[in-house]
């Protein structure tokens, strides 16, 4: 199996292969935990997901490592604080765990590692150190700051050159800078501000140090995936790339960047200042999880995504099919979580990822399994007495096999099917009563009565719905 994935230094789609395939190692930035998350923070937390199992299939579990991080210390989660009257600690705690509950709603595998900014103060001051002795960094007013012009290949990432980003700069917003896309390393706190003893002063790390200390220590300064979204291209995975390369020696940080295009709203992208910024707890309000995690692999993932609550019933409505086609019970979960990933499922996914057309094969063998259960009915009813029914080469609980199998590679159809779609679990004893005297009703030819118990049923909160084992009940009130 050869898994090809597009690489955005390189701007190609290239064929994958780990460093060490012993120790696949990926890492991709999490969040900056100042404001609840946003359906834009959710898209990679999914699709880098989905590439986490992938590589766990073609490795094994106990060779991929997946590290992301979570940034808790930055100006942003300092304003936030002092605007809200809470220590700064409060808040980022708050909101991390949010985020992590959102991500297990999302039905996330857990991460190999999820560490924080704040815990790695001491790497971070070893990395400007090892800057500072190679003459790439300099101090200037209490701040430390990498200097781009000492970095040959600065820009090769995100494609643009150090000449025509000096030539468009503006303003020189920090005049103690050398250059004014020079980026700082390490920055002076204030008294009511959080900070650390350092040899150039009590201060804080700038952003972009974070994630190359952290992914330093977790997978060393060359490893095989860096991900995250679009915006994060430049300047902060540019710089990254920039100060770990510089330190290290290395050519590389990672083999392969990995990025996801945005989450827009009316093929506009989210943001404060238009007011349509869509928190992914609202929608994990009005819809499951398992609905907003298909909604956003619904779209290529280098693609813009526009989420709107439309889009979300339609997925709603689409998944709720799968299971009540797949309704997989013991035996096809029994026999699917062993079983191989369909091949035109899985070899979509190994074309970068390609989850619409992996989606679009779920459909295909739901369809197939609803073929297959009219062909067997029709080989009962035709079966002439005294013979042996000859079995379909594949037959239908194959096919819901083939298709579990394939969904639970991403993250699908993992839920108990009477429980998604509302169905009694546990008797209610008015409800059962109801149904089996409807039943009769229907028997008797006697539809005028049948509709009255339907009527009194949603009194009760309940659907009937007609299925091939026979009626079922199904409440209203769902998501």
């Amino acid at each position: 199996m050869e898994l090809k994935l597009h690489d955005t230094q390189t701007r190609e789609k290239r064929v994958f292969t780990p460093l060490d395939k012993t120790n696949v190692r990926m890492y991709v930035c999490g969040p900056t935990v100042y404001n609840p998350p946003h359906i834009g923070n959710a898209r990679p937390v999914v699709i880098f997901d989905i590439l986490f199992r992938l590589l766990r299939l073609l490795y094994g579990e106990e060779q991929v490592a997946y590290i992301r991080n979570i940034t808790d210390i930055d100006d942003k989660i300092i304003t936030a604080a002092k605007q809200q009257n809470i220590t700064i600690t409060q808040l980022a705690r708050s909101v991390e765990k949010q985020f992590h509950t959102e991500t297990e709603q999302l039905l996330c595998l857990p991460v190999t590692a999820s560490p924080r900014a704040t815990d790695h103060i001491n790497e971070m001051q070893k990395l400007v150190q090892a800057l500072l002795a190679k003459n790439i960094a300099y101090i200037a007013e209490k701040h430390v700051l990498f200097n781009v012009a000492r970095q040959n290949d600065y820009g090769t990432l995100s494609k643009r050159q150090l000449s025509d980003m000096i030539a468009g700069a503006r303003v020189e917003v920090a005049p103690y800078k050398q250059n004014p896309h020079d980026f700082v390393l390490w920055k002076p706190s204030a008294e009511d501000e959080p900070g650390w003893d350092s040899p150039w002063g009590r201060g804080r790390p700038g952003w972009h140090l974070e994630c190359s200390a952290m992914s330093a220590k977790f997978l060393g300064t060359t490893f095989d995936i860096h991900g995250g979204g679009i915006d994060l291209l430049f300047p902060h995975h540019e710089n990254e790339r920039a100060q770990t390369c510089a330190a290290s020696g290395e050519k590389i940080m990672a083999n392969f960047w990995i990025h996801n295009g945005y989450v827009v709203r009316d093929n506009e992208k989210m943001s404060k200042s238009l007011g349509n910024v869509l928190l992914t707890s609202d929608l994990l309000e009005q819809f499951d999880g398992e609905t907003v995690r298909l909604a956003l692999l619904s779209g290529h993932y280098r693609q813009p995504l526009d989420i709107t609550t439309q889009k979300l019933q339609e997925t709603k409505t689409q998944l709720d099919r799968l299971y009540r086609v797949c309704k997989p019970d013991a035996e096809v979960r029994e026999r699917a979580a062993s079983a191989k990933p369909d091949a035109e499922f899985l070899n979509a996914l190994l074309d970068d990822l390609n989850t619409p057309k992996a989606i679009a094969r779920l459909h295909t063998l739901a369809a197939e399994i609803v073929s297959e259960n009219d062909s067997e009915k029709r080989g009962a009813v035709n079966e002439a007495p005294g013979t042996e029914e000859s079995p379909s080469a594949v037959s239908a609980t194959d096919k819901k096999v083939a298709l579990l199998a394939a969904a639970n590679l991403v993250g699908l159809l993992s839920q108990n099917p009477d429980t998604r779609l509302g169905y009694i679990v546990q008797n209610d004893t008015d409800a059962a009563r109801l149904l089996a005297e409807r039943e009769d009703a229907r028997r008797d030819n006697d539809f005028a009565k049948a509709d009255e118990i339907r009527a009194s049923l949603a009194s009760l909160g309940y659907q009937i719905e007609d299925t091939p084992a026979g009626p079922r009940l199904r409440r209203l009130s769902e998501k």
